[in-house]
Formats: C-alpha cells, structure tokens, sequence
C-alpha cells in the first residue's frame, strides 16, 4: 500500500465506522430483509472504496444512501429480469429444459443487454427492440409509431451506435 492510499484508508474506515450501523437499518426498511440489507451495505462500502472518493465525502449519509439506492436498483432490477426469465423457462416445455450453468450463463446476458439498453432514450429503445427482436423492419416501425422511417432510421443508428461504443470499453 502506498503512503497515498492511507488517508483514503482511514476516510473509509471512519465513514464505516460512523455510519455502518445507519445504512443497514435505512436498506432494511427499504428491503424488508437483514440479510439483503447487509449484503447491499457491504456493497456500498466496496463501490466507495472503489471509487476512491471517501475523504472528499461532506455529507455521507447522502452519500451512502445515493449509491446504496443506486445498487438496490440494480438488484431489484436484475431479480425482475431473473423471474421473467425463470417464469419464461418454466413454460417450456420438459425436452426443451437447459442446464443450471446454461441458465445462469442467458441471465448474466440479459443483465449486460438490459445494461446496455438502459442509455437509451425510450423511443430509441423501443424502436431498436422491435428492430432486433420484434424483426419488424423499418417501415413497419414507423407505420406502428406514426414516425416517418427517417426518424426511425435516425433512432436504429442510435441505438446501435450507442451498444457498439459500449461493448468497446
């Protein structure tokens, strides 16, 4: 460890130390849970250390509670995407049935194109997913949305533009 790193240790091990206590009871009221409420607040004190941010901190409890709402997003998120899927799967039928690491291999997909979706504006959104999973093509769009294709080309590029610059990074 650095000589650099010892003032954001000690910030992070005071902003733990002062308001660990708080941030599990603000997530379980939230949550309804112990257990989910202290697995979010770990993972809010991990994001702060990544983040590197601690000693520049002047209101922790908002600070903790932005990126805690932020992660508890996510996870509320993720859990909806996993039960549609699940849901989705049971409605298959037996023969059609996949493995468990073949499972968690497809939500781990939704979750990174969910992701990815999540940038763009609601009519870029839904005009890319009736694009791509609808197959509908553009005219069609438009017709469906009262756009002129123009409009609906404009929002194709878009979408794929922004999808692209994300797989990048």
């Amino acid at each position: 460890m650095s000589t650099a790193d010892i003032p954001l240790q000690h910030a992070v091990h005071t902003l733990y130390q002062d308001h660990h206590g708080w941030l599990c009871g603000w997530l379980r009221k939230r949550l309804g849970c112990v257990e989910h409420a202290a697995d979010l607040a770990q993972d809010t004190f991990m994001r702060v250390l990544t983040l590197r941010q601690a000693h520049e901190v002047r209101e922790p409890r908002a600070y903790l509670s932005t990126i805690a709402r932020s992660l508890m997003i996510d996870m509320i998120r993720r859990r909806a995407l996993e039960q549609a899927y699940l849901e989705t799967l049971a409605a298959l039928p037996e023969p059609l049935d996949i493995s468990p690491e073949e499972r968690a291999l497809i939500i781990e997909t939704l979750i990174e194109i969910d992701t990815l979706l999540d940038g763009l504006g609601g009519r870029t959104r839904e005009i890319f997913l009736m694009s791509q999973l609808d197959g509908l093509s553009y005219v069609e769009i438009g017709r469906r949305l009262d756009v002129s294709v123009t409009t609906v080309k404009k929002h194709a590029a878009r979408a794929l533009t922004h999808c692209l610059l994300l797989l990048e990074d």
